[in-house]
Order: C-alpha cells, then structure tokens, then sequence
C-alpha cells in the first residue's frame, strides 16, 4: 500500500536498465510515497542487458521485455498489466514508446526533452489516448516547495508586474571531449544528433530553465534571440547556449546554458523582477529563497519556514522545516502526485504537473533557438516554427 493507504498501481519501465542514472533516479522517485509497484520493463534495446537488468531488480521472468512494442501487447492484454509506464530512454527513443503505451490505454511518464523532433511532439500531443490515459514530463524542478510558493507569489501579485527574468544552468562535465572516449555512454547520445535532436546543452538542460522560468512567471514567450556553441572541437552539438527572450506584456529574459563551464556542478538559478520586488532561487540549495519587497529588507523564505506558505508549497513538504528536501524528493512529488491523477482524485494537481503541451512548446523553444543561432541570433517567434 502507498504512504496515503491506497493501493498501489503497477508500473513498467522502458529503458533504465543496469547503470542507467535517470533510471535509478526514477525508480527510486516512484518508491518514496509508496505509490507505485514496478512489475514489469523492457529495460534496455540489447536483449541481453534488458533480461539481466529485469532480473536485478526483480521483475517475474514472463515480464522482463526485450522491445517495447511486445510489452505494451502483452501488458495492455493482462488483467493484472501495468497502468503507467515510465520512458527513460535517450531522446530519440520517447516518441515511439509514448505513443504505443497511450495507444494501448497506459499512462505514460516521460523524460524530458519529450522528443527529439518537433514533428514528433506535435504527433504525440495529436494521439487520441485508449481510455483517457494520461502523460505526465518529467520536469522535476517544478516539483520543489519552493519553486511552487515562487509561482504563487508571482500568481498573487507579491512582485507586481514583472519585468525581468534570469534563468541560468551551468555544468562542467563536458568540458573535455569524454564523448570521444568511449566509455561515456550519458555523454556519448547527449552530444549525438541522430539520438538528442537539434540541440545539445540546450536540450539536456537548457529546456529545463526555460519550463522552470515558464512554470513561476506563467508568461507566454513571444521570441528568442539565441547563440549557440559548441566549444570542444568535433563535438556536433551545441555544449554553450546564452539567449535573449521576450515576452507578452513586455517583460524581457535571459537564459544561460553550459556544460562547459568549469567550476558548476549542477547549478540550475531563477531570478525574478517586477516592479514591487522580486525572488532568487538556486536548485543547489533549495530550501532557501530570498524575497525582496521595493525599499524593504531582503527576507529569506525556507521551506516548510514560518512565512505563510500557499497551499501548493505546503502540499509536498513531506517533513519538518530545517530538514533539507532535494532532488529526489521533488521527482517523488511528481510521481505521487500524478498517481492521485490515475486515481482520479488529483484534480488539484493538474495545473501544477508538466503536461504534453509543455513538451512541445519546449521543442518549440529548442528549434526556435537553433535557428535563431543559424542566422545569426536573429529575433525568431515560437509561433513560427
């Protein structure tokens, strides 16, 4: 049974097999409410890696899959099949298991970027599902407390109009060339056209900074102005991205993206102006946000602190203020809280989850971007591509 008392529901996995990181990652998302049993998986395209990370992890013999397609057949014909399934593969393969497990009636939670192509989003946000099965993208930043009390502020008017908007997410670790090694799998299809798409860091994290600007602000963007880089020479794919973004209303942005940025680790930030204050936010140290009302003292929020917190925030602080909460934990609100959707009891969430039209708007993002960058970071509309 799930931490709530209900039972819970049967999950697949499609990729995340044996030293898969985002596979761990959302495995052990799915167990930390309790809310989801993996029962089956077609956890890999090489059959062998795929029977023996099933046997890893313990899955029954007769539910260990070696392709997608047998296993969306097989487990949608079960009267005890799964009822979500989760895509954690390389870009380029979430196209064709999303829209099979939808077409079979499962619901379906997807890694981000949705698709490694435009055409392909908007085919899948064109599929009729089998039984209202729903999709959830995993854009997990979303999920913290206090990106969640961000939103609310900004919803509330605590900001006032906004006027600036400063996303940035800066890594090292393709500083080298380590896709040219061989033994790095993660940086080998994260730099490969043919397997992430168009876009290199701008994919991989760039989308992430962009939803999460998205998901606070709730402002429409209008266009981008975008130069892309790829610093190493023979990488293929952008590993540097600094874009200028307008939106309606007249706000304006800007985005930073780098892998190649010596000395960051994992440093996803959001600031927020308007012109009765504004929020700072940084995803390394997340249960702190400074609020600045206009000619008052910054004030630093917490989570779970003893500033009124909105109903959103409050709904995933799973345990007592000055207890940090991360990563993990905001990935788990995502899987519980899709969970109470599945179980027709989430109508509170809708709003809040990344959704199918996130995901294309994101590779709307993307592709505006890169030709933006193609012609010489000339003012590109998302409406336009």
């Amino acid at each position: 049974m799930a931490e709530n008392g209900a039972r819970r529901i049967r999950l697949g996995m499609v990729g995340g097999g044996t030293g898969a990181f985002i596979g761990y990652v959302h495995r052990v998302a799915s167990r930390i409410d309790g809310d989801y049993e993996l029962v089956a998986g077609a956890l890999s395209s090489r059959p062998e890696v795929a029977r023996e990370s099933g046997r890893n992890l313990g899955l029954a013999e007769d539910r260990i899959y070696t392709s997608y397609e047998d296993m969306a057949r097989a487990e949608a014909a079960r009267s005890d099949g799964i009822e979500a399934v989760s895509i954690v593969t390389p870009n380029h393969m979430h196209f064709g298991p999303a829209r099979a497990f939808l077409e079979a009636g499962i619901h379906v939670i997807c890694d981000k970027p949705i698709t490694s192509t435009l055409d392909d989003a908007r085919k899948l946000a064109e599929i009729q599902p089998r039984n209202g099965a729903k999709f959830l993208l995993t854009h997990n930043y979303t999920g913290y407390p206090l990106v969640r009390q961000a939103r609310e502020m900004v919803e509330s008017g605590a900001l006032g109009k906004i006027r600036v908007i400063q996303a940035e997410y800066p890594q090292e670790w393709l500083t080298e060339p380590v896709e040219q090694s061989g033994n790095a799998p993660g940086a080998e299809w994260r730099t490969d056209p043919a397997r992430s798409g168009a876009g290199g860091a701008i994919g991989d994290i760039g989308t992430h900074a962009y939803n999460l600007l998205r998901f606070v602000t709730g402002l429409k963007t209008e266009a981008v102005s975008a130069d892309l880089t790829s610093f190493v020479p023979g990488r293929q794919l952008d590993d540097n991205v600094h874009i200028m973004l307008r939106f309606e209303g007249g706000a304006k942005g800007m985005l930073w993206a780098s892998q190649v940025a010596v000395g960051n680790e994992n440093g996803l930030q959001l600031r927020v102006y308007g012109d009765k204050g504004g929020l700072e936010w940084r995803q390394d140290n997340p249960n702190y946000m400074w609020f600045t009302e206009f000619g008052k003292p910054r004030q630093l929020l917490t989570r779970g602190g003893s500033i009124a917190v909105p109903p959103a925030a409050a709904m995933n602080v799973r345990i007592p203020s000055g207890h940090p909460e991360g990563y993990l934990e905001a990935f788990a609100t995502l899987y519980s809280q899709f969970a109470a959707i599945i179980r027709g009891e989430g109508a509170d969430y809708e709003a809040l989850l990344p959704s199918l039209a996130d995901g294309v708007e994101g590779m709307q993002f993307i592709v505006a971007s890169v030709q933006s960058s193609r012609n010489d970071s000339q003012w590109t509309r998302l409406s336009d591509v």
